[in-house]
């Protein structure tokens, strides 16, 4: 493995937050396998909701389950839109779940980059949540990254960035096969704006 995935597992074993890189058009996220972690590297109540990441198919496969919405359809917003994804879940959900979730829906996150799959594939259960503190811009690069987090997160640094411009996910509510924005961000962005970002999704997966 690249060292520095080396040194990612290494600070993700021993309980602390780590940032990483992700494809165009998303930011840095901060990253690890307590909720807590995640939320006191970004300075915010350390119960706060944090995404699960969806890291590998073996996490996915436990959560099939406990979806209550088009599960094709989650998992294709999830790998190929890469957008944060917001889906009602059964009383049945896995006990991991438990802190993305508010009111029967729990906060996912599944962008797989290719450099980070020797990472991810073996990653287990991870949480995560854009890299940037409370009232900031994520970091969009490694640079900004550092400057942000300081000690308070390993800053993982995978080379030169693709350039291009780049901002958190936009949020999609899947209810059944219905879609809804509930926060704008990279992908809407890329479209236009949430009305013809959906009317995009809408003819993709009808």
């Amino acid at each position: 493995m690249n060292p520095a995935l080396d040194a990612a597992r290494t600070a993700l074993d021993a309980g602390n937050a780590v940032v990483l890189p992700n494809p165009l058009p998303l930011t840095h996220v901060v990253t690890a396998t307590a909720p807590a972690a995640v939320n006191l590297a970004k300075r915010r109540p350390a119960e706060q909701a944090a995404a699960v990441w969806v890291t590998n198919d073996a996490v996915w496969r436990q959560l099939l389950p406990a979806i209550d919405a088009d599960t094709s359809m989650a998992h294709e917003l999830l790998r190929e839109e890469l957008v944060t994804l917001l889906v009602p879940v059964r009383a049945t959900a896995p006990s991991w779940l438990a802190p993305a979730t508010r009111d029967g829906t729990a906060l996912l996150f599944g962008a797989r980059w290719q450099p980070l799959l020797p990472l991810l594939d073996n990653a287990g259960v991870l949480y995560v949540s854009s890299a940037n503190r409370t009232g900031s811009a994520p970091a969009a690069d490694t640079a900004s990254a550092r400057a942000m987090f300081g000690d308070a997160a390993l800053v993982i640094d995978l080379g030169e960035p693709a350039p291009g411009a780049r901002e958190a996910t936009t949020t999609v509510r899947l209810t059944g096969t219905s879609m809804s924005i509930t926060r704008p961000g990279a992908q809407d962005g890329a479209h236009g704006g949430p009305e013809a970002y959906l009317a995009h999704l809408r003819a993709r997966y009808r």
